[in-house]
């Protein structure tokens, strides 16, 4: 990733938090082992632990195999090439049983995600759970390195959870560089243009506008309790972003496009992909952005001021 000058501190600090992660992660043993249950007093010592903790700071989704007592486990972390493949997992709960209770979120119990690490191949299914805690999906694999993502929330008082996880495709892989940042792209006969600043810490708002032919679409229809559904992924570690709509379907004020608003904050300077799910004509359909995302005014304000009493 690219990143400025200014907040070279602030990056060193993320690779700390990241590597830290990265050590929760390992010390929960490799993917797809089955760990045993916890002895009393285990959990509590984990959620000392960097990024295990429920409150203060932790770092984006999607960086952790294991959180807050939460494992994530591929049964088969190495695929062959197929459309479908069919890959299966589970969630462990904190007492190391697969989770078979969740809340709805957006309209579903967990989203599975896959994306190459080259942030291609994009995909955002909804698999299905059996009696025993084990979740089956559907994607297309090519070969190359994946990441795959469980995006779900444990029924009860524990808080929403984004986990990932590596996944390998056997057979040749060239990576696919990362397209240049762009306004406007076209999906079929439909283009999505993208207004507002990625900003690095502080929040971000961001309109993706839909015209279909030319002409604005106003008739979107509900895809995951609302009109549109983005997922936002980090260039290098693949972070994954919480990306939250304006409004609701139903509720009154949120117009069924042509602009579908939302709100996320991006940790830190340097590129994300962008994937918008939208439903029209019965379709879903996905339109990806590269977005770069410079130091917030705040920064940049803070800075001037800095240098300023310094005499600069």
């Amino acid at each position: 990733m690219n990143t400025g000058v200014k907040v070279g501190v602030f990056v060193a600090g993320l690779c700390v938090v990241f590597g830290a992660a990265a050590a929760v992660g390992n010390a929960v043993g490799p993917v797809g082992s089955e760990p045993a249950a916890m002895e009393h007093g285990e959990d509590d010592a984990m959620t000392d632990m960097p990024g295990m903790s429920e409150g203060g700071d932790e770092p984006p989704g999607g960086l952790q195999v294991a959180q807050n007592g939460y494992r994530f486990v591929l049964d088969d972390p190495d695929q062959e090439a197929a459309d479908p493949a069919l890959v299966s997992f589970r969630i462990l709960a904190p007492n190391g049983r697969p989770l078979t209770d969740y809340a709805t979120l957006h309209d579903k119990k967990l989203h599975f995600i896959v994306a190459k690490r080259d942030l291609s191949g994009f995909q955002h299914v909804h698999p299905t759970l059996d009696e025993h805690g084990t979740w089956t999906a559907r994607v297309a694999l090519t070969p190359g390195p994946w990441r795959a993502f469980a995006d779900f929330d444990p029924a009860g008082k524990d808080p929403q959870l984004t986990l990932g996880a590596d996944l390998t495709v056997a057979g040749d892989y060239a990576a696919t560089p990362l397209p240049a940042p762009s306004r406007t792209v076209t999906v079929g006969d439909y283009t999505v243009t993208l207004d507002g600043a990625a900003k690095a810490g502080a929040s971000s708002k961001l309109t993706l506008t839909v015209a279909k032919e030319g002409a604005p679409v106003t008739d979107l229809q509900p895809y995951l309790a609302a009109y549109g559904h983005l997922v936002a992924l980090r260039d290098g570690d693949l972070a994954y972003l919480h990306v939250h709509p304006d409004g609701e379907p139903g509720d009154g004020t949120t117009k069924p496009g042509p602009g579908i608003t939302f709100h996320t904050e991006f940790p830190s300077e340097g590129s994300y992909r962008l994937y918008l799910d939208f439903k029209h004509g019965g379709v879903v359909r996905t339109a990806e952005f590269t977005v770069e995302a410079g130091a917030s005014m705040d920064d940049d304000a803070s800075d001037h001021h800095s240098d300023s009493e310094h005499g600069h």
